[in-house]
């Protein structure tokens, strides 16, 4: 019987979420310098898997974006990068890797405009849509509605993309909000200080 080969895309998506796993580990530890090196690796990870994926697998470019935001990385050429890689952005997915770019590039405009082709697909895009709108805005008060609504979800899953019980989209979006001077430090076990 042969053995199934699995994709290179596959393999290097894979490793970046076993990086990210250790890493959201650590910071709920309160190990932050060690998870950023993991996180920097998801990073690269991410986007070396999104070179070799089909077409449209943009949830790689979120989770460049979201581990370069936590790894405290070179946030503005992932940003960029993602720019050119969705010109026209068409799916839920990729409108929120669109978002998350205009926020780090300072384009609130778009990043208003992204938040708004997020809204039709899921509960989760819709909360994560609501968040990078009030970012967009600088609205402190439904920003903080958001991100708590973000953490509340998070906080009643049984399951957890990395297997980890942390909100790292709430940790992502609060490193956006420190920036603009409108973080709501949602006060979770699963949201730790990054």
């Amino acid at each position: 019987m042969r053995e199934r080969r699995i994709p290179e895309h596959q393999r290097l998506l894979t490793e970046a979420m076993q990086r990210e796993s250790e890493a959201h580990a650590l910071l709920l530890a309160g190990d932050a310098e060690p998870a950023r090196s993991l996180l920097a690796e998801a990073a690269a990870l991410y986007r070396q898997s999104w070179v070799q994926a089909p077409p449209r697998a943009f949830g790689r470019l979120v989770g460049m974006l979201k581990a370069t935001l936590l790894a405290a990385g070179d946030t503005r050429e992932g940003a960029a990068y993602v720019r050119a890689a969705i010109p026209e952005p068409d799916s839920a997915s990729s409108w929120y890797a669109a978002g998350l770019a205009a926020l780090v590039l300072g384009d609130d405009e778009a990043a208003a405009h992204a938040a708004t082709g997020m809204r039709d697909d899921s509960e989760s895009f819709a909360r994560a849509a609501d968040a990078v709108d009030a970012l967009a805005r600088r609205d402190a008060g439904s920003y903080a509605a958001a991100v708590r609504a973000i953490v509340a979800d998070f906080e009643s899953r049984s399951e957890h993309l990395t297997g980890v019980p942390i909100a790292d989209t709430a940790l992502m979006l609060e490193r956006l909000a420190a920036e603009r001077g409108i973080a709501a430090g949602p006060d979770s076990p699963l949201a730790p200080a990054t």
